[in-house]
């Protein structure tokens, strides 16, 4: 049935095809918007060229004093140097057992806290630069680390005892 629609759609459709795009293609085309005017600009004349290629004196004399120093970037193994851990946790089991060093400007997850720990207790004696220095960390680094990193406080409660009250959740 959906066939049989089809069918009589394409015949309207399709009725006097030619002669619609005959007449659509021979109706008139509608202009096209005028171009902007553009300025005729003078030829180039010898003496300007001259002029453009020529050398200048005053300027070359100043590059001549321009003097580039360049260095050789550090060789890969300064980059890669690695640093004993300071601290790491006691005993095995952990997973970080087999870690022995780190790379210079990191740190691990003991010294980190540990780090940040005696700065949040003893500010005056643990500054950045010297957190900086005893880690091998750049100071910028260390001083955004200190300023908004802050570790957790941990409050151990007192165990339940049967005579005290609890509000019961519902």
């Amino acid at each position: 049935m959906s066939n049989m629609g089809a069918r009589v759609s394409r015949m309207f459709r399709n009725f006097n095809l030619e002669n619609r795009v005959i007449r659509e293609i021979s109706k008139e085309k509608p202009l096209v918007a005028p171009r902007h005017k553009t300025p005729v600009l003078p030829p180039v004349t010898a003496g300007v060229s001259e002029v453009i290629h020529g050398k200048n004196e005053p300027l070359v004399s100043l590059l001549k004093t321009v003097w580039v120093q360049s260095e050789d970037p550090l060789p890969a193994e300064d980059l890669h140097r690695r640093r004993p851990l300071k601290f790491s946790l006691p005993g095995p089991g952990h997973g970080l057992a087999d870690i022995t060093d780190v790379p210079k400007g990191r740190l691990s997850l003991v010294e980190a806290l540990r780090a940040l720990n005696s700065h949040k207790t003893q500010p005056a004696t643990w500054t950045a630069e010297r957190v900086a220095l005893e880690y091998c960390l750049a100071p910028a680094d260390t001083t955004a680390l200190l300023q908004f990193f802050i570790p957790f406080n941990v409050k151990i409660l007192p165990p339940q005892r049967d005579g005290q009250k609890q509000i019961k959740g519902s």
